[in-house]
C-alpha cells in the first residue's frame, strides 16, 4: 500500500505564489510518474501538472508558464511551485502516484487565492 502525504497550501493573494509537495512512502516500486489534480467545488478533478519518471512533464494549459513540477525520484517526492495565482486556481490539489496501472491519491490540500 502507498502513502501519499501533501503540504503547502493555504490562502494567498492574487499574483502570489505557492509550494506544494507530496512525500510517498509505503509498498512502491516501480513509480511511472507523479503529479496533482486539483478539484474546485462543482468541478471535475482535473489533471494539473504530471512528472514521468524520465523528467517529461504535462501541463494544463491553464498553468503553463506559471507552475513548474519537479520530482526526486531518490525521495519520491514531487513538488509543485505555483506562481502568479489566480482566483480560478482555487482549488483542493490532489496528489497522485501512477505505478504499474494503479493510481495511489493523497488526502487534498486546499490551495485559496483570494484578496
Amino acid at each position: 500500500q502507498v502513502q501519499l502525504v501533501e503540504s503547502g497550501g493555504g490562502l494567498v493573494q492574487p499574483g502570489g505564489s505557492l509550494s506544494l509537495s507530496c512525500a510517498a512512502s509505503g509498498s512502491i516500486f516501480t513509480i511511472n510518474a507523479m503529479g496533482w489534480y486539483r478539484q474546485a467545488p462543482g468541478d471535475q478533478r482535473e489533471l494539473v501538472a504530471n512528472i514521468h519518471t524520465g523528467g517529461t512533464t504535462n501541463y494544463a494549459d491553464s498553468v503553463k508558464g506559471r507552475f513548474t513540477i519537479s520530482r526526486d525520484n531518490a525521495k519520491n517526492t514531487v513538488n509543485l511551485q505555483m506562481n502568479s495565482l489566480k482566483p480560478e486556481d482555487t482549488a483542493v490539489y490532489f496528489c497522485f502516484l501512477y505505478e504499474l496501472g494503479k493510481f495511489s491519491w493523497g488526502q487534498g490540500t486546499q490551495v485559496t487565492v483570494s484578496s
